[in-house]
């Protein structure tokens, strides 16, 4: 890969193409030109639901639910979590692209999610189809840019980290030793929305951005590493470069709100590099 080639390619394309505005206090919007809503902030139809020990499109105790032009995940109708992770995948895979997420966490943790779930969700990349889980598959293989409120007692508590169920990504130059790198956001207490923006070049340069500043940067996400567990064996390549996947938003045991979910395509950038 020619990194100085890709990295300058892609600033100049994100500058041009990417310039955020402000709509109103407390939310952003993109410039519109080339950006898709994949939230019709009506109904979840466009996407696929998956909830660990149940089967496909199960949205169990209705998890995934969209009121006041939201999705939100919610646990009124669980009882005990029982490790009921989910996450609501949209239809389509990508590669290149520019995706926009604004969240916010509300009320409290589920009775018996796990305590690192606390004010903890993400949304998932570069992940397997859902169609390919097992019923007992508790994580997508995949990639995910994690959110962490804090929880207001004064210790820092970034946003917008990277994890890696059943993957790998290198991180300045050789590949992380750790399932989780954290990022250098800020933290942000209570249920105020934080807009998360995430640029996937395939399999090439990853970043994150909280409210504007770029927080995290790596390259070469790639299956491998633990933490997923109950998958098909078939699906877990270690070593295979993830260039593409399916974009999921994540249900831990901690309600939050999502309001935006936007993406524009790249895929004239990844022409772009290849000519290079």
């Amino acid at each position: 890969m020619k990194t100085n080639a890709v990295t300058l390619i892609f600033c100049c394309f994100i500058l041009s193409a990417c310039t955020t505005i402000k709509k109103q206090p407390g939310e952003q919007t993109s410039d519109k030109k080339g950006w898709i809503s994949l939230f019709n902030k009506k109904d979840i139809k466009d996407w696929f639901v998956k909830i660990h020990h149940h089967g496909m499109d199960e949205n169990f105790g209705n998890t995934f639910r969209v009121e006041d032009g939201m999705v939100k995940v919610r646990y009124d109708q669980y009882g005990d979590f029982n490790d009921q992770f989910g996450h609501l995948y949209y239809k389509v895979p990508y590669s290149y692209y520019h995706l926009v997420v604004e969240y916010r966490f509300v009320g409290a943790l589920q009775k018996g999610a796990p305590s690192y779930t606390l004010r903890n969700s993400g949304v998932m990349f570069h992940s397997q189809d859902p169609r390919t889980m097992l019923k007992e598959q508790d994580w997508p293989i995949s990639v995910e840019m994690q959110f962490l409120g804090g929880l207001g007692d004064g210790k820092p508590r970034p946003t917008g980290n990277m994890c890696s169920p059943g993957t790998n990504v290198v991180y300045k130059g050789k590949i992380a030793d750790a399932h989780c790198l954290n990022s250098s956001s800020k933290t942000y207490d209570g249920d105020q929305w934080v807009r998360a923006e995430l640029i996937v070049l395939g399999d090439s340069l990853i970043t994150h951005i909280i409210n504007g500043d770029t927080v995290l940067q790596y390259s070469k996400p790639q299956i491998g590493g633990g933490v997923a567990n109950g998958y098909d064996p078939k699906m877990k390549i270690d070593g295979k470069l993830l260039s593409s996947g399916y974009i999921a938003l994540q249900s831990e045991g901690q309600p939050i709100d999502f309001r935006k979910v936007e993406l524009k395509d790249l895929s004239a950038l990844k022409e772009k590099t290849k000519r290079k």
